[in-house]
C-alpha cells in the first residue's frame, strides 16, 4: 500500500482532497519504538498525525510518570494540537511504543485547512472528547481507585491498544506508568493472579478477567 493509500485508509473521515493536500504539504517520518516525539517545555511546529504504529502520551516528575492516553492510527494527539494553535510550551511527553510512521502537518496549512475543510474541525472535537474522556478516566482511577483497580484497569488498557494477548511490560515499567513502587507492583501483581485475574508467564503478563 502506498503512503498516500495509507493516509486515506488511517482518515476515513476526511475527505480525498484534504488527505491529499496534507500529504503534499506534510511530511511523512517513520521511527522506531522507543523515540522521544515530544517533551514538555518544547514548542510544536508540526502537528503529527499517526498513520501506523503506536504512541503513549503522559506527563512526568522525576522517575514516575502520569500515562494520558494512546495514540492509534488516524488519531493525533490534542494536546499538542492545542500547544500548536496556542504557540504555548507542550505540557506533555510522547513516545513511540511500536515503530511508527507519522504525517506532521505544518502549522500555517493547518489553520488554512481547518478553515477551508469543517471536516478536519469536527475530527479534532471528536479527538478531544475521546481524550477528555481518557484524562478524566485517569483523574478518577487516581483519586478514587485502589492500586489493584487502577492496575488492572491499566492491564486491559494496554491489551486494548496492543492486540496482545502476552503483554510484554517489566514491574518497573508499570510502577513508572502507574507513580508507584515497583516492589509494591510485584505484590499487587501476585494478588491479582491469587484471584484469578491475571497470569504471569515467562514472557509476559496474560489477562484473564
Amino acid at each position: 500500500m502506498d503512503e498516500l493509500a495509507q493516509a486515506m485508509k488511517a482518515m476515513p473521515a476526511l475527505e480525498g482532497e484534504l488527505v491529499r493536500k496534507m500529504m503534499a504539504d506534510g511530511r511523512v517520518v517513520e521511527v522506531p519504538a522507543g523515540t522521544e516525539l515530544l517533551h514538555e517545555g518544547a514548542y510544536v511546529h508540526e502537528l503529527p498525525i499517526l498513520l501506523e504504529g503506536l504512541v503513549r502520551v503522559f506527563i512526568g516528575h522525576e522517575d514516575k510518570e502520569l500515562l494520558l492516553y494512546f495514540i492509534e492510527p488516524s488519531d493525533s494527539c490534542v494536546m499538542s494540537f492545542a500547544a500548536m494553535t496556542g504557540r504555548t510550551p507542550s505540557r506533555i511527553n510522547a513516545v513511540a511504543e511500536r515503530p511508527s510512521k507519522l504525517l506532521m502537518v505544518p502549522e500555517a496549512k493547518l489553520r488554512q485547512w481547518m478553515r477551508e475543510h469543517p471536516s478536519l474541525s469536527e475530527l479534532f472535537f471528536q479527538q478531544y472528547h475521546e481524550r477528555y474522556n481518557d484524562m478524566l478516566h485517569t483523574v478518577e482511577q487516581v483519586a478514587f481507585g485502589d492500586l489493584p483497580t487502577r492496575l488492572m484497569d491499566h492491564l486491559k488498557r494496554l491489551k486494548g491498544v496492543t492486540g496482545d494477548e502476552l503483554l510484554d511490560v517489566r514491574h518497573a515499567r508499570l510502577a513508572q506508568e502507574l507513580g508507584s513502587a515497583r516492589e509494591v507492583i510485584t505484590r499487587t501483581l501476585r494478588k491479582l493472579e491469587d484471584e484469578g485475574r491475571i497470569r504471569q508467564l515467562p514472557g509476559g503478563i496474560r489477562v484473564l478477567g
